[in-house]
């Protein structure tokens, strides 16, 4: 017979904390809590096993289930001497959900079971508090009524507001045992009109009706979101705990409350919590009643007057620092703990790994290695690389106030505050004023580049995670947030129209772009700082990784803070986006719209000198480190003038009139753009272009070599190749570029030419591709893209939809997709270097920055990953972590 019950408390268990897939987080938790002889109400656990059983069979449970349940009840009797039902000595209980992780708030929990009209009436004399026993069943018959029986909450609310004001009270504290026997009846009385029949009686329908809500709670819509959101499997299920009541609301000698063992927000090594005399659970986070604080120490700093636990309660409070000793010596890690005190006696209701910010992510690590409990391995494994964001980018001070408009993607982390502006321009002329500005956009394109360098933030209606607006912003360390589709964006008359409230132009909003919220008006933000602890750890990854993580840079700013935040060099210089300064455009405006060599070639001229001086700059500040350079790889149309007034300037720069540029802009029109005349095509077809960028390349590289005395190390890099021919006569270009300047400067000069593999025909032809390559990077953004068939810009209107419908496990913009996309790159990978076993290959899309693609890129056998400047650090943790991983 299959085993679907495990039983807890008194000092023992059926289960350990390494079960935590079968019985949950909690439920493991509580086991090992157990066989550690705390003081732990006993209780049954309900696996994980049974809840998928439960959605694979029409919501149907196991036959032999029930009397499993029956017997771990009879169990509990035994142990506190009570009987579930009898109208002498009940035993109450509560239900609770326990995924294998945590997902606080996002299930449901029932407390008080097994009260009812009888019942209470028990409770009430074995308690010799009448008070407190209706006080109990009138939490339970809310609680029960709206987690399992659908009614809503507010309506008891209601009616609690409504006495209270009906007899002069404030707090609910001023209720009296009267006060609350009427209110029980009328909550009954609410529930039987909104359903049709009278609240549930018999116990044994209340805990089966609460199983089935907790099961039922696992596949409502936040828990689905929640675990979307978080990547967690909707097929995991979640545990039941059922378990004995104590009470924190019998009187004054009660309490309940939350503590972690060190202070979650900063790390420090103290204690760190709240407490409520006389409450139950729910009171400490519903902020009915203010919480006071767990040490003497904490309420002086908090400046309260209201008695801590240590001194109120100061031998339960000794027991407590006693259990928070042993659970953090047992787990090795900071405990977050919930608690209960019953007449002076102290329970543990639960115990897990406490969540925390980043910066005490990395105190704790740190000195837990420094105190010996752990390794620097075990420390490493302990920092979430994803949460790295939070200490390289401003972040929203947690206690201002927040006026929310919508939510849309959180594209590029950090918070910020400005001035609406709408256009690219204005935004670059207000910032030269020493103005903030959000830069709003119903989507960026590569022109609004200066207005999003000189924005504080930018927000788009449209676009997704790995839309312009957010690679670029992410680049360039900006927050973002793309794909706010509740935002109607009004151009002509400088507004935003959201939910019946209108933003003016140069009105001033704050977004986040860690969760994606926009906010009217200015929300305090709190400064990164980057201390001791981020370099100790970040220099313990550097030794354990075996991948090399490179950066994606343009601009000096960008190279610069890499190289602070310990790039290797430049995976991935995307020149296109050198071309849209005010100063350079018309001439690249002139070359594209001209119609014979000599024109294009009189075009590159003016842009040598400039195109070189960028090179100098990134060579300069990588000194010696390898410099990837892809050249010139964009969609035409992003270069065509689209007002009047480029039309103009362009015209003027040319010497020919509007009515000629207008028809060639329209002969150079594309239907589909992203796969039209780009890439390695503009080379076959203007070679001139690739001359004019390898010899900015080559000469640019000879001369910091020169002035450093230390070798450059240039790679460049033909994009978007589908055949080995296509690489062949480019790399033949460039070569005889290269070499014919490196022999008339007499110099020496080591370079290599490699190409992206960024479509499905290149990865398939690798093989052959390879014998004219010297490395490969992969482009994963436009191999994702080209792979699905599916438009990065286009996709936030649909991909919510198959995420929800659980066709799609993650965005696989955001985190590659390693059974499609991954087994490209893993053929490409094997059939480059079963031609050139030497071959170099790296990764150059936004997936660098992303730490499960990351650890894909580890096991694939890569060189490098290469990500925006604001991600390497993420990059270098998780590329040790995948070493560490690999190597257990």
């Amino acid at each position: 017979m299959a085993k679907w019950v495990y039983n807890f408390g008194d000092g023992s268990a059926e289960g350990e904390a390494s079960m935590k897939n079968l019985l949950g987080g909690k439920g493991a938790n509580l086991a090992e809590m157990s066989n550690l002889g705390l003081p732990v109400p006993p209780g049954f656990t309900i696996t994980t096993e049974v809840c998928t059983s439960f959605y694979d069979n029409d919501n149907n449970y196991p036959a032999d289930l029930a009397e499993q349940v029956k017997a771990s009840i009879a169990v509990i009797e035994n142990t506190v001497g009570a009987k579930f039902g009898d109208e002498e000595n009940p035993l109450l209980v509560s239900v609770r959900s326990g995924a294998r992780v945590s997902m606080p708030g996002m299930m449901d929990t029932v407390l008080n079971l097994g009260l009812n009209d009888k019942t209470v009436e028990a409770l009430a004399k074995k308690s010799g508090d009448e008070r407190f026993a209706y006080d109990s069943y009138r939490r339970f018959i809310q609680m029960y009524s709206d987690v399992v029986l659908g009614v809503e909450h507010y309506y008891f609310e209601e009616l609690l507001e409504i006495h209270k004001e009906e007899n002069g009270y404030v707090l609910d504290t001023e209720l009296d045992a009267e006060d609350w026997k009427e209110l029980c009846k009328a909550y009954e009385a609410k529930t039987e009109e909104e359903l049709g029949r009278p609240f549930p009686q018999d116990v044994n329908e209340q805990l089966w009706g609460a199983i089935d809500a907790v099961f039922g709670s696992w596949m409502i819509e936040r828990a689905m979101t929640y675990r979307r959101l978080h990547n967690i499997s909707h097929n995991w299920g979640t545990a039941v705990n059922v378990q004995s009541m104590v009470f924190g609301n019998m009187g004054d000698d009660c309490a309940t409350g939350v503590a972690f063992t060190r202070d979650p927000s900063t790390g420090e090594n103290a204690y760190y919590g709240e407490y409520l005399i006389n409450a139950q659970g729910e009171d400490v986070v519903a902020g009915i009643r203010t919480p006071q604080n767990l040490t003497k120490v904490s309420r002086i700093a908090a400046g309260s007057d209201m008695p801590s636990m240590e001194e109120s309660m100061e031998d339960v409070h000794n027991q407590l620092a006693d259990v928070f000793q042993k659970l953090e010596a047992h787990y090795r890690d900071m405990q977050d703990i919930e608690f209960t005190v019953q007449q002076q006696k102290l329970w543990i209701l639960q115990t897990r790994s406490g969540k925390r910010t980043a910066p005490a992510a990395l105190k704790i690590a740190v000195e837990m290695v420094h105190d010996g409990i752990i390794s620097k391995e075990e420390a490493l494994l302990r920092v979430d690389p994803a949460a790295l964001d939070q200490l390289l980018h401003p972040t929203l001070d947690p206690d201002a106030n927040r006026d929310v408009l919508t939510k849309g993607l959180p594209a590029s982390p950090g918070a910020a505050s400005g001035m609406v502006v709408f256009n690219a321009d204005e935004a670059e002329a207000l910032s030269k004023d020493g103005k903030k500005v959000i830069l709003v956009r119903v989507e960026t394109s590569p022109e609004d580049i200066h207005g999003m360098h000189a924005a504080k933030g930018i927000l788009t209606s449209r676009g997704g995670m790995t839309s312009h607006a957010a690679v670029v912003a992410r680049g360039m360390g900006r927050p973002c947030v793309s794909g706010a589709g509740a935002l109607f964006i009004d151009m002509a008359e400088g507004t935003i129209n959201v939910s019946g409230r209108t933003v003016n132009n140069h009105e001033i909003i704050t977004i986040d772009g860690a969760s994606g919220e926009v906010m009217f008006g200015e929300v305090a933000t709190i400064k990164p700082e980057l201390g001791g602890h981020f370099n100790e750890l970040m220099g313990w990854a550097d030794n354990v990784r075996t991948m090399n993580v490179r950066t994606n840079a343009e601009t000096p700013l960008d190279a610069t803070a890499a190289r602070e935040f310990g790039a290797e060099g430049i995976g991935l210089s995307r020149t296109e986006h050198m071309f849209f300064d005010a100063d350079r455009i018309i001439n690249v405006r002139q070359m594209i719209m001209s119609e014979d060599e000599e024109g294009r070639r009189a075009a590159l001229e003016k842009l040598l000198p400039v195109q070189r001086k960028d090179f100098i700059d990134l060579f300069t500040i990588m000194k010696g480190l390898p410099v990837t350079v892809r050249l010139l790889d964009p969609p035409l149309h992003e270069f065509l003038p689209h007002e009047d007034a480029d039309f103009e300037d362009v015209a003027e720069a040319m010497n020919v009139d509007m009515a000629y540029l207008k028809r060639r802009s329209e002969e150079l029109h594309e239907t589909n753009p992203m796969l039209g005349h780009r890439g390695c095509r503009l080379g076959i077809s203007f070679p001139e272009i690739y001359e004019m960028q390898a010899r900015a390349i080559i000469e640019a590289a000879l001369e910091v070599s020169k002035n450093l005395d230390e070798a450059v190390i240039p790679e460049i890099m033909v994009p978007l190749v589908g055949t080995s021919k296509e690489l062949e006569i480019l790399r033949k270009l460039i070569c005889d570029m290269a070499d014919q300047i490196i022999e008339a400067s007499g110099a020496t000069l080591d370079y290599t030419v490699g190409t992206m593999i960024e479509l499905p025909r290149a990865a398939l032809q690798a093989g052959d591709i390879a014998n004219h390559a010297d490395f490969f990077s992969f482009g994963t953004n436009d191999l994702t893209q080209t792979a699905y068939g599916i438009s990065r810009d286009d996709s936030a209107h649909f991909l919510d939809d198959y995420l929800k419908a659980d066709i799609y496990q993650q965005d696989p913009f955001v985190t590659l997709d390693q059974e499609g996309v991954g087994e490209l790159v893993k053929i490409g990978v094997e059939r480059g270097r079963a031609t050139r076993p030497d071959l170099k290959v790296g990764i150059c899309g936004e997936h660098g920055g992303d730490p499960a693609s990351v650890e894909f890129c580890h096991r694939a056998g890569l060189d490098y990953v290469s990500c925006s400047p604001y991600r390497v650090p993420i990059a270098r943790l998780a590329a040790a972590q995948a070493a560490l991983k690999q190597s257990n």
